[in-house]
């Protein structure tokens, strides 16, 4: 489940960078268009990617707390429970190792 919601984190992130960018280069291209409505555009635009770009950073800050609590549980458990955690280790590299060689025959 962690990864899942990891995963559409990062997926997340690199949206928002994809779209802060665009916005960045939609700015640079209009730099020398002039006008009322342009330059207010401008101005919304450029206030609505700093707080953009603000988000992005707590998003990215979230994402990496919650990795390193995640890890940081994993350790906790292997370390009270190594011969679980190696029966489990055991078990699913077993698992891959059977789901991968049935594929090939």
């Amino acid at each position: 489940m962690n990864s899942s919601i990891s995963a559409n984190s990062d997926k997340l992130v690199k949206d928002i960078k994809s779209v802060v960018a665009d916005a960045e280069a939609i700015l640079s291209a209009t730099a020398d268009q002039t006008g009322k409505e342009v330059s207010a555009l401008r101005s919304s635009l450029t206030a609505k990617l700093i707080d953009a770009k603000q988000r992005l950073i707590t998003l990215e800050e979230a994402v990496v707390e919650k990795a390193k609590e995640t890890a940081k549980a994993t350790d906790e458990y292997v370390h009270e429970n190594p011969w679980q955690s190696v029966i489990i280790a055991g078990g699913l590299g077993f698992l891959i190792g059977y789901l991968s060689s049935s594929r090939r025959n």
